[in-house]
C-alpha cells in the first residue's frame, strides 16, 4: 500500500493496451458469475477465483490449502492463490476485444477530442464508429479524399470505378484507430500555429481547439490512438458484488449485466469470425460490441439507456462517478463514520458553556473500547471479550469508569445543515439522564438550533491529536465571534434578556425609595426581607462596590438601584459600574449626576433625576463585545454563563405572562378606518371619472391602508404601558418586534397576493378580535407563500455556498508577507445618499499600504504596514479622512492563497490571522449562511415608477458571483469627458447620450423608460453609468482596470446583503472576487511556449514570461478574464477538485488527455485521497517541527546546599533528566 501521507502529486493518464495487461491479472471468458447451486464462482467468468483471488481469507477455492501458513501458495488443483480475499477489491480482469471500439467519452464528449484530432466532425464520426458509412483510410492513386465520407452505395460505386484495391476505406472503430495512427502530432502543431497567423473569425476559433488538444497529446506523452481499446479492462469483483438476499434470489450490481452484455457480445463476434460469416452480419455484430462498451462506460451517453427490470437505465461506470450519489461526494469527500450518534436536543441551563449533557446510555456506547480498555487495566477482568460482556450486561462498576473516562475527553456536536464552521463545535460530555442531548442555551444561535424537536449528531475524537485540536480549536467557549463579520454570536436572548431587562428596570415610588446602604449585602438582605423593592432607586457607598472608581468619587454615594447592584455583580471588576444603558458608561464610566456628597438628602437627588431604560439585548450585545475587547475569551465565556445564570433566574422571579387583557384597545381604531375608507372612495371617484390612471389609483389606495395602518401602530407606541408583559418583551429585544404588536393590538394591513403584488384589500382585523372568513382567506396566501419560499430558498442558497466553498478551497494563508507594492484605495460605500459600509467598519482590522496623514495638520495619524484598531480606524475618521489605501487580498501576491499582512485580521479571533488557516473556506461559508435571510424576490414596483424589475437578495448575489448579465443591465460609457448632449428619438422610442473626451467621442443609445443618471454638463470617468441599473463587469473589464471591476463587485454584494441587514467583514468577499479574475487568455504568445487563446493563471502567465524576458525574448500579451464562479471553479489546476465539482466526465476526459498533475495544493483535493489537509496543524511548516532539546539551565540563584534543600535539589535534576 502506499501512505497516503506521502504522496506528492497525482498524476491521469490514458491508459495504453499494454497498460491494461499489465494491470490484469486473467481474461474473463465466459459471461457467468455465480453457479445458482454451489454459490461458487465459476471458472473463467466475471467472479473468477482464478483471476481475482480467493473468496475466503487464506483458502483456496477447492479447500486442499486453509490457513495462514500456506500464504503465497497457488493450488496446484484450482489454480487459486492462497492469500487475503481482500485482494477481490483491487485485483483487475481484461476483456480481448475481437474488433478495436471507440471510447464513448473521447468520441462523444463536448468537444469531441477525436474528432478534433483527426478534424472531423462528430457526426462524421459517428456514421463511421456505428457502421453507416466508410471513411478513406488511404486514396492511393484515386481523385478521392483523405478522410472523406462515403456511404455503402457510394463505396460500391467507387470500387467499380477504380478497382478493388485501388484505394483503402473501412468503417467501425478500426477505421478511426487506423486514421488516429496517421496523425503526425509534430507536423499538425507546426502548421496549426502558421495557420493562426492569417486565419480569423470562426476559422481561427476553431484552430485554436483544435491546437490545443493536439498539443495536449504532444506534451503528456499519450498517443491519439490509445482513444480506441482493444483490450476492456474489466474492475475487480468486489467493486461490483453480488450478494444473496433472504429469498435466495441474488442482488447484483449493474456493471455486472453491463459485463455481460460485452462478453457475449464478444464471443459471438469470435465465433462469427471463425465461421467466415458473411461481412453485414459481422457488421451488425462489431456495431453491438461497440454499443455494448458505450453502455458499460457511459450509459444512455448515446441513443437508448439499457434497462433491467422495471424498464430502470442501468448505472454505468460514469454514473458511479457522478453527482451527489457517486463515488467523490458520497464516498470520497464525506464518509460516514464510526462512535457517532444522534439524538434529540433539550435545553441544559445548567451547563456551562464548554459542556453538553450526554445521555448516559448514549456515552457508554460510545465510549465502549476506552471503558474496556480500563476495565482490563484495573483488572477488573482478565480479557478484552469479557470486558466487553461486563459493559453489554451493564453492570454496577462500569458507571464509574465512565466517568474517568469521559473527563477532559471533549465531543463534537453537528446541527444539519452545517452552514458554517460554527455548526461543529467541541463540548466536555456531562453524563445525564435521559435520552435527549442536553446543548447550552447560548450557543443556540451559532448552531440555529432550538429546542422544538431538532435533532444533533455527536461525534468522538479518537486520537489524542484530535482531542488536542478539539479541546484549543474548537471548543464552544472559544467560538464568541461570528467569523463573518467579528461580532459576538453569543448574545443572550429570549428569558436571559428579559430576566437582565427586569432586574435592571427602574420605577419612581416604589417601597424603600431612597434608602441608603452601607454595602452590596445589605442591599441584598434588605430586598429578601422585603424592605426595598428591586427596582427601587437607593443610595450606596460606592468604595463598598469593588470597581475603578476615580478618587473624587470613592467617598460618595451612588444612587442606583438594588436590581444594578446585582447585576454589576456579575461584571468583570475591571468594568466601570453600569448605571446607564450606553456606550459612554461603559467605556468612560458613571456619568457625575450618579453621585452624591454623603449627607446630601438622597431622596430629593433620586427625584430630580429622570428614569432610566432598562438594558435591552443590543445592551448587553455591546456589553459582551466590550468584554470580548479587553479580557479575550476566558472571562468571556465565564460572564456569559454568569448572565445566562443571572438572566433565568430574575425572569422566573419576575414571573411575565401573557394574558388576552395585556393586549391593549386601540380607542379610535373604528375611526381611522372609516377616515380611510372615504379616502379611498374618494380616489376611486377620481379613477372612474379619467382624472388617474389603473396605477396610480392601485399606489393611492395601497399607500392609504399603509398609512391606517402606521396611525395606528403609532397610537399603540404613544399609549403603551411600560410594565405591560407584551411592551416588556418586545422592548427587552427578547421576542416579537412592533409588527408582531400591531397585527395583535392594531390592524393586520395589506397582504401580497401570490404573485407578489399587493392586494388592494386590507385584513381591518386585529388577532385579538379575530379575523373573518374572507380575511382568513387572505392572510393564508402570505403564510403559503412564506413556506415556498424558505423551501427553495434553502435549497438555492445551499447550492450558492456549495459553489463558493468549490472556487475558494484552496485559498489558504500561505506566508507572512509577499511583499506586494500595489494597494487598494477604499472609502465609505455608498448607494446615491444612503450609506452602505462606513469607512471605520472597513478599515478595522486591515493593514495600511501607505501612511494615513490628517488631511488638514498633516500629522501622520497611522504609519505604513501598520494594524489598524478599532480605535486607530475611529481616529482616522475622525479627522475626516475620505480614503485610506490599505493591504488587500485583491492586490496580493501570494501563490495559491493570501498572506498574512494582506488579508488582516481574523475576525473570528479578533488576533492577527494564523499561516494555515482555511481563510477560502471561511470567506465562502460567511456569504452562503446568510444567504437564506436574503430575500428570494425582484422587486415589483407597483405602476409608474419603475423602469426595470431590480434584481436584489439572493438572485442578484448569483448574479454577481456567476458574472451573468444583469437584469436591467445600466448603459455606460467608454469614453471619459464631459456629456455634451442627450437627444430623444420618438420614433424609434430611444434616448441618444453623447459624451465627449480628450479621446473621441461617444454616443450611447439608451432605452427610452430608462432613467437617467447623468444631465447635461456631467463629468463622467470610463466605465460610468449614465442609466439606472447594475454595469455587466464583463464589460466594465474591457475599459477598465481589473482593480476597478474587482472594487465594483465587492459593493454590489455589499449593497445585497447590507440592504438587508446582514453584515459581512468585506475580506470575504474579496477572497471570492480575487478567485473570478484569476485567469487570463493568451492574445500573442510572443516568443514563449504559450499557445494563443489559452486561458491560464496570471502567476504562470507571468512566469513564463519572465523566464522569456530574462533570455531577452519578446514577451506573451494576455487579456485578463472575469469568470463565474462556476467556471473558474472548473477551470482550477486541480482535476480532482473540478471532477468532484461538477461535470465530472468532461474534466475527467480533458485531464487524461493533458496527462495533468494534480500537486494536492487545495483541501478537496487532499480529502478526496485521504491525506490530511494542507490548512491548519495539517501544513508541512507545522508537521515537520522537531521537538527541540532544551540542555542549558539558566541558573537564577545558587543556593548553599543544606540539609532542607537537598531534596528540592535532587527533584529538580530529576525534572530536568525527564
Amino acid at each position: 500500500m502506499v501512505d497516503v501521507n506521502r504522496f506528492k502529486s497525482m498524476q491521469i493518464t490514458l491508459a495504453s493496451p499494454s497498460k491494461v495487461r499489465s494491470w490484469s491479472y486473467g481474461e474473463v471468458k465466459k459471461p457467468e458469475t455465480i453457479n445458482y447451486r454451489t454459490l461458487k464462482p465459476e471458472r473463467e467468468g466475471l467472479f473468477d477465483e482464478v483471476i481475482f483471488g480467493p473468496t475466503k481469507d487464506w483458502e483456496c477455492a477447492c479447500g486442499k490449502y486453509k490457513r495462514i501458513r500456506y500464504k503465497g501458495i497457488v493450488c496446484d488443483r484450482c489454480g487459486v492463490e492462497v492469500t487475503r480475499a481482500k485482494v477481490r477489491r483491487e485485483r483487475m480482469g481484461h476483456i480481448e476485444l475481437k474488433a478495436p471500439v471507440s471510447h464513448i467519452w473521447y468520441f462523444k464528449g463536448i468537444p469531441s477530442r477525436m474528432g478534433l484530432t483527426l478534424d472531423m466532425s462528430p457526426r462524421a464520426l459517428e456514421e463511421v464508429i456505428y457502421f453507416a458509412a466508410y471513411v478513406v483510410i488511404d486514396p492511393k492513386d484515386t481523385p478521392l479524399e483523405h478522410k472523406s465520407i462515403m456511404t455503402e452505395r457510394e463505396y460500391r460505386e467507387r470500387l467499380r470505378e477504380y478497382g478493388p484495391g485501388s484505394f483503402i476505406a473501412k468503417m467501425g472503430a478500426e477505421a478511426i484507430q487506423d486514421l488516429l495512427k496517421q496523425v503526425n502530432l509534430e507536423s499538425e502543431i507546426a502548421l496549426l500555429k502558421e495557420e493562426l497567423k492569417t486565419a480569423t473569425g470562426q476559422k481561427r476559433v476553431k484552430a485554436v481547439r483544435r491546437l490545443d488538444v493536439l498539443d495536449a497529446f504532444y506534451k503528456s506523452g499519450n498517443k491519439p490512438e490509445w482513444m480506441i481499446l482493444n483490450i476492456l479492462p474489466v474492475i475487480p469483483p468486489d467493486l461490483r458484488p453480488m450478494v444473496q438476499l433472504d429469498g435466495g434470489r441474488f442482488a447484483a450490481s449493474d456493471l455486472n449485466d453491463l459485463y455481460r452484455r460485452v462478453i457475449n457480445r464478444n464471443n459471438r463476434l469470435a465465433r462469427l469470425l471463425e465461421l467466415n460469416a458473411p461481412g453485414i452480419i459481422v457488421q451488425n455484430e462489431k456495431r453491438m460490441l461497440q454499443e455494448a462498451v458505450d453502455a458499460l462506460i457511459d450509459n444512455g451517453r448515446r441513443g437508448r439507456p439499457i434497462t433491467g427490470p422495471g424498464s430502470r437505465p442501468l448505472k454505468s461506470l460514469s454514473h458511479m462517478l457522478k453527482g451527489k450519489q457517486g463515488r467523490f461526494r458520497q464516498n470520497l469527500l464525506g464518509k460516514r463514520v464510526d462512535f457517532s450518534g444522534r439524538s434529540v436536543i433539550a435545553v441544559g441551563p445548567t451547563l456551562k458553556m464548554y459542556q453538553c449533557g450526554v445521555p448516559r446510555e448514549m456515552a457508554i456506547e460510545l465510549f465502549k473500547p476506552f471503558v474496556m480498555r480500563e476495565i482490563v487495566a484495573r483488572d477488573i477482568v482478565q480479557n478484552v471479550k469479557a470486558a466487553k460482556r461486563l459493559v453489554e450486561r451493564g453492570d454496577e462498576r462500569i458507571w464509574d469508569i465512565l466517568e474517568e473516562v469521559i473527563k477532559e475527553h471533549p465531543v463534537l456536536l453537528n446541527r444539519a445543515p452545517t452552514l458554517h464552521r460554527l455548526g461543529i463545535q467541541a463540548f466536555e460530555p456531562v453524563l445525564i439522564d435521559g435520552k435527549a442531548l442536553r446543548l447550552h442555551p447560548l450557543v443556540c444561535e451559532a448552531y440555529n438550533a432550538d429546542f422544538d424537536g431538532d435533532q444533533m449528531a455527536i461525534h468522538v475524537p479518537l486520537s489524542e491529536e484530535a482531542q488536542a485540536e478539539a479541546r484549543i480549536l474548537m471548543l464552544a467557549a472559544e467560538h464568541i465571534l461570528n467569523p463573518k463579520d467579528g461580532k459576538p454570536v453569543v448574545t443572550p436572548s429570549q428569558d436571559m434578556v428579559l430576566g437582565n431587562y427586569y432586574l435592571t428596570m427602574e420605577e419612581a415610588g416604589r417601597e424603600g425609595e431612597g434608602m441608603v446602604f452601607k454595602d452590596r449585602n445589605e442591599a441584598v438582605m434588605a430586598l429578601r426581607n422585603g424592605y426595598v423593592h428591586l427596582h427601587s432607586r437607593v443610595g450606596i457607598a460606592t468604595d463598598s462596590l469593588d470597581k475603578p472608581w476615580t478618587e473624587d468619587q470613592k467617598h460618595k454615594i451612588l444612587l442606583t438601584t438594588v436590581g444594578k447592584i446585582l447585576f454589576n455583580d456579575i461584571m468583570p471588576a475591571e468594568l466601570p459600574y453600569l448605571q446607564e444603558p450606553n456606550n459612554a458608561n461603559l467605556t468612560e464610566g458613571v456619568p457625575a449626576k450618579y453621585f452624591l456628597e454623603s449627607g446630601q438628602d438622597v431622596k430629593e437627588a433620586i427625584e430630580k433625576l429622570e428614569l432610566n431604560v432598562p438594558f435591552k439585548k443590543k445592551n448587553l450585545g455591546n456589553i459582551i463585545a466590550e468584554i470580548f475587547k479587553r479580557f479575550r475569551t476566558t472571562e468571556t465565556s465565564a460572564f456569559l454563563d454568569r448572565l445566562k445564570d443571572l438572566g433565568y433566574h430574575h425572569s422566573t422571579l419576575a414571573g411575565l405572562t401573557v394574558g388576552i387583557a395585556d393586549i391593549p384597545v386601540v380607542e379610535d381604531k373604528a375611526e381611522i378606518i372609516e377616515e380611510s375608507h372615504k379616502r379611498v372612495e374618494q380616489i376611486t371617484k377620481q379613477f372612474r371619472r379619467g382624472m388617474i390612471t389603473d396605477d396610480e389609483r392601485y399606489n393611492a389606495v395601497t399607500a392609504e391602508w399603509r398609512a391606517a395602518r402606521e396611525k395606528l401602530e403609532k397610537r399603540l407606541v404613544d399609549n403603551q404601558d411600560p410594565k405591560n408583559p407584551i411592551v416588556m418583551m418586545m422592548d427587552s429585544g427578547a421576542r416579537g418586534n412592533i409588527s408582531n404588536f400591531s397585527q395583535l393590538a392594531g390592524m393586520r394591513g395589506l397582504m401580497a397576493a401570490p404573485n407578489g403584488r399587493i392586494m388592494e384589500l386590507p385584513i381591518l382585523s386585529n388577532f385579538r378580535e379575530g379575523l373573518s372568513v374572507l380575511e382568513m382567506f387572505f392572510s393564508t396566501h402570505g403564510a403559503r407563500k412564506g413556506m415556498t419560499d424558505t423551501a427553495l430558498k434553502t435549497a438555492d442558497s445551499g447550492y450558492l455556498t456549495r459553489r463558493l466553498v468549490d472556487v475558494a478551497q484552496d485559498v489558504i494563508i500561505r506566508e507572512d508577507d509577499c511583499g506586494t507594492d500595489r494597494g487598494l484605495v477604499i472609502r465609505a460605500i455608498t448607494d446615491g445618499k444612503e450609506m452602505i459600509e462606513p469607512l471605520e467598519e472597513r478599515l478595522t482590522g486591515r493593514y495600511t499600504k501607505k501612511s494615513v496623514k490628517h488631511p488638514e495638520t498633516g500629522a501622520v495619524i497611522v504609519g505604513p504596514d501598520t494594524l489598524i484598531s478599532e480605535d486607530l480606524a475611529r481616529e482616522i475618521v475622525n479627522a475626516d479622512v475620505e480614503e485610506v489605501t490599505i493591504r488587500s487580498v485583491f492586490t496580493c501576491n501570494t501563490r495559491h492563497g493570501v498572506c498574512r499582512h494582506c488579508y488582516g485580521i481574523n475576525l473570528a479571533t479578533g488576533d492577527a490571522v494564523e499561516v494555515g488557516e482555511a481563510v477560502g473556506t471561511i470567506a465562502a461559508q460567511s456569504i452562503g449562511e446568510p444567504g437564506t435571510q436574503l430575500t428570494m424576490r425582484t422587486f415589483h414596483t407597483g405602476g409608474v415608477a419603475s423602469n426595470t424589475d431590480i434584481t436584489q437578495g439572493l438572485p442578484r448575489v448569483q448574479e454577481i458571483f456567476e458574472a451573468r448579465n444583469p437584469k436591467g443591465e445600466a448603459v455606460i460609457t467608454e469614453v471619459k469627458g464631459e456629456v455634451t448632449a442627450i437627444e430623444e428619438d420618438a420614433s424609434t422610442r430611444t434616448k441618444k447620450v453623447f459624451v465627449r473626451g480628450a479621446t473621441g467621442e461617444g454616443e450611447y443609445v439608451v432605452p427610452y423608460t430608462a432613467r437617467m443618471k447623468v444631465e447635461v454638463g456631467d463629468q463622467v470617468s470610463r466605465g460610468a453609468a449614465l442609466t439606472e441599473g447594475s454595469i455587466q463587469p464583463k464589460r466594465l473589464l474591457a475599459v477598465r482596470d481589473v482593480l476597478s471591476v474587482e472594487t465594483y463587485l465587492l459593493a454590489e454584494v455589499q449593497k445585497v446583503y447590507r440592504s438587508q441587514g446582514v453584515e459581512i467583514g468585506d475580506k470575504h468577499i474579496e477572497v471570492m472576487v480575487r478567485q473570478m479574475i484569476r485567469k487570463v487568455r493568451v492574445m500573442d504568445p510572443g516568443d514563449t511556449d504559450l499557445l494563443m487563446g489559452t486561458l491560464m493563471d496570471i502567476t504562470d502567465f507571468t512566469d513564463a514570461n519572465r523566464d522569456v524576458v530574462i533570455s531577452g525574448g519578446v514577451p506573451a500579451t494576455a487579456r485578463p478574464v472575469l469568470m463565474g464562479i462556476t467556471k473558474a471553479s472548473l477551470e482550477t489546476n486541480s482535476f480532482l477538485s473540478a471532477a468532484s465539482f461538477q461535470e465530472t466526465t468532461r474534466v475527467l476526459t480533458d485531464a487524461a488527455i493533458r496527462g495533468k498533475k494534480d500537486h494536492l495544493l487545495g483541501l478537496k483535493e487532499n480529502v478526496i485521497i485521504g491525506k490530511i489537509i494542507p490548512a491548519g496543524t495539517g501544513m508541512a511548516r507545522y508537521r515537520n517541527l522537531e521537538p527541540q532539546a532544551v540542555n542549558e539551565v539558566e541558573i537564577i540563584e545558587e543556593v548553599p546546599v543544606t540539609e532542607e534543600a537537598t531534596e528540592v535539589v535532587e527533584t529538580t535534576a530529576v525534572v530536568e533528566e525527564n
